[in-house]
């Protein structure tokens, strides 16, 4: 089987830095577990002076938190038998719910059908809360709200949902998210470049080795080093919805490690029938594309582009991040951008993400 040529992404990565989609962008696409290409492309930083893209660059991966992360906890859970995805969270959580909330269960959560708002700016009044008080003021919010529909009747993509998960994981674990991802994980799996920074601090890195994003009005400064996500920064640093960084390697590395369950090849964090629930599209809401924690090509327009199978899985990140699995073509394709630096009203990605993933499928004569 012929492959494209590494020139012709190269060339394809300068047109979208020159056609201004992002400052910089790193791809890296594999085939049957095998890296085809791994390039970065532009730069990563545009001030005070111009730094080049790099492999190695450190991403907040925004919403690739959720699969990679929360996702990822969830499925460890449930594969030990701590949680149960169709239990409710009253019981879960040893919390009594409000009424409309009772029926709300963890499947529901993640396959956003629970009922729960996309998004709200929990940050401008947690400001004003005690940072070690600021999740238990967030979650007593999240009770609060009115649901949006009754649970299991509708889908919408909701960051309050992943909150919740955030809390079922920590009260069925007994740890924080961070901490558990690092001990079931992160940490056996040698992923030194995969985590999350509390309270806004880079950690161990220089703050050079991250791409900015955004120029934030709220925090008066470019964000580099810290979440981009403004109710995850007022939580700490992180939530179950975002807040996890990491390189195109790492990236591969847990989506590799996903697909290597899935096939069955491997059983040692996972069990593969645990892995293939998770990727399953659930078709418990009627034109709901997802699956638990993951999506799955739309049938029209998908971001994936036009040549990933059905059996597919992925997911977006709001920073100009996103990951693809085509489970059936055995193909994983990791994009990673600076698109919001310095501003998020660059929206030009949403129409060349998919050309590239048709580019490097017909590149793996796939399309």
């Amino acid at each position: 089987m012929g492959f494209g040529t590494t020139g012709e992404m190269e060339a394809l990565l300068e047109t979208g830095r020159r056609e201004g989609v992002y400052p910089g962008a790193v791809l890296l696409a594999a085939w049957k577990g095998e890296v085809r290409f791994f390039l970065a492309a532009g730069n990563r930083t545009l001030s005070p002076q111009p730094l080049p893209m790099e492999k190695e660059t450190l991403f907040d991966l925004a919403s690739l938190t959720k699969p990679l992360g929360t996702t990822l906890a969830m499925m460890k859970l449930a594969d030990e038998g701590k949680i149960d995805l169709d239990a409710h969270i009253e019981a879960l959580l040893c919390h009594t719910m409000p009424l409309d909330k009772r029926k709300i269960t963890s499947r529901f959560l993640l396959n956003h059908a629970a009922g729960l708002a996309d998004w709200k700016p929990f940050y401008l009044d947690l400001d004003q809360d005690e940072p070690a008080e600021r999740k238990t003021v967030l979650r007593q919010k999240l009770l609060a709200l009115p649901l949006v529909y009754p649970p299991g009747t509708q889908a919408l993509y909701s960051d309050l949902g992943f909150m919740v998960l955030e809390w079922i994981i920590e009260a069925r674990s007994g740890m924080d998210l961070p901490r558990f991802l690092e001990t079931a994980f992160y940490g056996p799996l040698g992923l030194k470049d995969a985590g999350f920074f509390r309270d806004g601090l880079p950690g161990r890195f220089n703050r050079d080795r991250f791409a900015p994003t955004e120029s934030c009005p709220w925090r008066n400064r470019i964000i580099q080093g810290s979440v981009h996500d403004e109710n995850a920064w007022a939580l700490g640093g992180y939530s179950g919805h975002a807040g996890l960084f990491g390189t195109a390697a790492t990236v591969y590395e847990l989506a590799n490690l996903l697909r290597e369950h899935w096939r069955g090849e491997r059983s040692d964090y996972l069990k593969p029938e645990t892995v293939r629930e998770f990727f399953t599209r659930q078709d418990r809401v009627r034109e709901s594309t997802w699956a638990l924690g993951w999506d799955t090509p739309s049938p029209v327009n998908s971001s994936a582009g036009r040549h990933f199978s059905e059996t597919s899985v992925g997911h977006l990140g709001f920073t100009g991040t996103s990951l693809w699995m085509d489970l059936k073509q055995d193909v994983i394709i990791i994009f990673l951008t600076n698109r919001v630096y310095p501003t998020r009203e660059n929206k030009k990605i949403r129409a060349f993400r998919p050309v590239l993933h048709d580019r490097v499928m017909e590149a793996f004569r796939l399309g």
